[in-house]
């Protein structure tokens, strides 16, 4: 059903109030829309991928974003022996307890007051990963106002280089699809899982630079997004920002749902092909190739699928790795099923790999910037 008729459907079966606040969205790089919040919900039912762009007029002057900045990025990985020291303190079991613990939480919608408390345990796990490289680790908070539930970012400063921003992101909320704000969304991979990635790769390269002091010359940026389900709010948020201060992000690579294997004969990661930069999703396989131990497929997601797009939408160089090729990814997200004992901690580890990798080869790169996408 074509986008105009599941808006005129839903117009019908639920008719607009009055004074019903509209909210703007963009569902691909030509076409705008005013909707109601149910409106939305229903477009996301259908699978129809947007960011919601209502705090953000000036998109409209401007609907295919800023022209991505291209960066040279290593042709030879060179870094076997710190990846190798680093990942020495991979720990499964840890990652399983912190993702029981993250989708113990009736939902972490990111409107409801649980959203909030999950974000606040959230800020508290990654203060105790950081807390032994005290002033040298940084956390912000990012207030949104229009709801409740904040972003993180996490920052270790560049030693050399600081304004190189090398960002991995995740997005903290989960939805129900279904009652959004009344139905329990355990969201263990969508993206619990992702999120808990990000959490291990932390708290590992932590354990490195305070036992080795290898301080990267790049600053190394942990974003946790919150309202990705809501339209990419809280990213989009922070990189419109980030445009507007004009920070320099070298590279950005989000991890949104990392554990589900439909088919244990068939492991693989999915590396994002469209809405993504080619230069980067490239050195991203050779990382692949490079630290982890079962191969990647290449594979599609649509327009605004993740909070990568919001950095490409801002002009800056990103990428998108999942768990598998899309077709194949998990068939319970958004629902009450999307739980952790459906999920491979092993098939998670690998994609912590692929940050630590990345971290070694890209924290010490001097960054030449290239032509435009």
């Amino acid at each position: 059903m074509k986008v105009a008729s599941l808006l005129s459907l839903a117009s019908w079966v639920i008719p607009r109030f009055k004074d019903e606040e509209l909210r703007t969205i963009q569902i691909s790089q030509t076409e705008v829309l005013d909707v109601t919040d149910h409106e939305k919900l229903l477009l996301k039912r259908q699978g129809v991928r947007f960011f919601d762009i209502t705090a953000f007029p000036s998109f409209l002057r401007s609907k295919e974003g800023s022209k991505v900045v291209n960066y040279s990025y290593p042709k030879q990985l060179t870094n076997e022996k710190k990846v190798s020291e680093i990942l020495e303190r991979c720990d499964t079991k840890a990652m399983f307890e912190d993702l029981a613990l993250f989708t113990n939480f009736y939902t972490r919608y990111y409107k409801s007051e649980y959203g909030y408390e999950s974000a606040t345990w959230l800020s508290n796990r990654l203060r105790n990963v950081t807390k032994s490289l005290g002033d040298r680790a940084t956390q912000f908070h990012v207030d949104h106002h229009d709801w409740k539930q904040f972003s993180i970012i996490v920052r270790i400063q560049g030693s050399e280089t600081p304004e190189n921003l090398i960002v991995f992101g995740s997005h903290q909320d989960s939805m129900n699809l279904i009652f959004p704000s009344s139905l329990p969304a355990p969201g263990a991979d969508d993206n619990g899982s992702g999120t808990v990635t990000n959490i291990e790769a932390l708290r590992i390269y932590t354990y490195y630079l305070n036992k080795t002091q290898d301080w990267p010359r790049n600053t190394i940026e942990f974003h946790f997004y919150s309202a990705e389900e809501g339209g990419l709010l809280g990213s989009l948020d922070i990189f419109t920002h980030y445009a507007q201060q004009n920070q320099t992000v070298v590279a950005m690579i989000q991890q949104d749902m990392t554990g589900y294997v439909e088919d244990s004969q068939n492991e693989h990661l999915g590396l994002i092909t469209d809405h993504t930069s080619p230069l980067l999703t490239n050195f991203l396989k050779r990382v692949i190739k490079k630290y982890l131990n079962i191969p990647y497929v290449e594979t599609k997601c649509g327009y605004a699928c993740s909070d990568h797009s919001s950095a490409t939408r801002n002009g800056y160089p990103a990428a998108l790795v999942i768990e598998s090729d899309f077709s194949k990814k998990n068939k319970y997200i958004h629902t009450t099923m999307d739980t952790l004992d459906r999920l491979s901690f092993d098939h998670m580890a690998e994609h912590v790999k692929l940050i630590i990798g990345t971290i070694a080869e890209l924290g010490n790169w001097r960054f030449e910037r290239l032509s435009n996408e």
